[in-house]
């Protein structure tokens, strides 16, 4: 079995971390597959929307300490890179997917399960799901995008808290916090993540990752700027054909069918 599992569902690509025994910890080949993966559903007109989630009782335990303290693995004695390219590593390719991503935690993401998370763009938490900021306690920092995510999810105060303490937090408290968007019963989790994707599937694609792009321009613009930017994108969205289908479906008062076109 891989240690990846890629599966499509008409609108719904679903990546599950699959390494149950481990927790899901995240080896050197799980990181390029998931680069490798995402970028195929992002370029895969068919998939409108992608879930991630785990095998078995956790999402993602982080990058495999096992390995790296054998002197194999990531971090495994090898010595520092005499040179950085992070643009496919999983957390810069996430950042930039244009497909919606809902992360579905069933269970436990520490350290890097936990940015990966913070990386999606909706969370559903399983009750038994936590988030683990574990990284002070092992002698490191959040490597993959936490230091950027958290703050602007939480603000600075309460990042610095979960971060520096390296606190673990359960679903009601990720809830609370608004870390994640809904908590459900363990075993209704997937089911309720599919319900969301589909619903988001069936608004018109260009439409929603647009919106997304926009999103993701403003939080390193100003107002004006990201105005004249949302123009732009506007214009070739007006000329689609999904455009004319949600005007036309409005006044026929029937529900749209978008092709992304």
């Amino acid at each position: 079995m891989s240690d990846l599992l890629y599966e499509k569902d008409g609108p719904i690509a679903t990546l599950t971390l699959n390494r149950p025994e481990r927790l899901n910890a995240i080896s050197g080949p799980m990181l390029a597959a998931l680069s490798e993966r995402l970028i195929e559903a992002n370029g895969d007109r068919d998939v409108r929307v992608v879930i991630i989630t785990g095998a078995g009782r956790g999402f993602c335990a982080g990058l495999d300490l096992q390995d790296a303290t054998s002197g194999a693995g990531i971090g495994g004695g090898g010595g520092m890179p005499v040179t950085l390219d992070l643009r496919t590593a999983p957390p810069t390719v996430l950042h930039s997917l244009d497909k919606p991503v809902i992360a579905a935690l069933n269970g436990g993401a520490a350290g890097y399960g936990m940015d990966l998370a913070l990386g999606c763009d909706i969370r559903i938490a399983a009750k038994r799901a936590k988030l683990a900021a574990a990284f002070t306690k092992r002698g490191v920092l959040p490597e993959s995008g936490g230091t950027w995510l958290l703050p602007r999810l939480v603000g600075w105060a309460k990042a610095a808290e979960i971060i520096f303490t390296g606190r673990t937090l359960d679903a009601d408290q990720c809830l609370e916090l608004g870390l994640v968007n809904k908590v459900v019963a363990d075993e209704t989790l997937l089911d309720e993540a599919r319900a969301l994707a589909n619903e988001i599937a069936a608004n018109a694609p260009l439409a929603v990752q647009g919106a997304k792009r926009m999103m993701r321009m403003a939080l390193a613009e100003q107002f004006d700027d990201h105005v004249h930017h949302v123009y732009l994108q506007l214009l070739p969205l007006f000329q689609s054909s999904d455009f004319r289908e949600g005007m036309k479906s409005f006044l026929e008062k029937r529900e749209p069918k978008f092709q992304g076109r």
